[in-house]
């Protein structure tokens, strides 16, 4: 019974906010735009100088990391090709350092990925900043009332779309 009653609470609050929506939406004769958020920070010169960026602060890193790889690769390669004519010390000394080498290779990619998540997150954050920033300028000098995330909209005419001027304004700036 109480699942019962907690399903039509739902369902009931649902309809009466679709029902808000649906009028507040019809009573506007308000100036409505979107925008393509992802699409806006992809095309902005910004965004390629930042890949850039990240690759050169990066590539020692993935210079170790590449390396380490190789090693790896060349100690297994050498026990598949060797490891029957080896004593069995030597064997193990090997398979004592390729799991040295596997465990600080694992560190390492570890460490890599994260700081270049946490890298990438914070200058992604600052491309978003300089599109709101844009989109905020456009809102007011064409006097929108409202500018909805595209993902937000299920659909939309093409004509209410701001991406290519939010893109144009950010490429502006430096």
């Amino acid at each position: 019974m109480k699942l019962n009653t907690l399903i039509k609470k739902i369902t009931l609050t649902a309809a009466a906010s679709t029902l808000l929506l649906t009028s507040s939406a019809m009573a506007l004769d308000d100036k409505i735009a979107f925008v393509n958020v992802q699409e806006a920070i992809n095309q902005i010169p910004q965004s390629a100088t930042l890949m850039q960026t990240l690759e050169a602060e990066f590539k020692d890193e993935k210079t170790l990391i590449s390396q380490l790889e190789k090693d790896l690769t060349f100690e297994d390669e050498n026990l598949k090709r060797n490891g029957s004519l080896m004593a069995d010390k030597e064997k193990q000394e090997l398979q004592a350092k390729m799991a040295k080498l596997y465990q600080e290779y694992q560190i390492k990619i570890k460490e890599f990925k994260q700081k270049v998540t946490q890298r990438k997150n914070t200058e992604t954050n600052k491309l978003f900043a300089l599109v709101a920033q844009a989109v905020d300028n456009i809102a007011a000098k064409e006097g929108y009332d409202l500018v909805l995330s595209k993902q937000a909209v299920m659909f939309a005419k093409p004509e209410y779309n701001i991406t290519s001027e939010v893109v144009k304004q950010v490429s502006k700036l430096k």
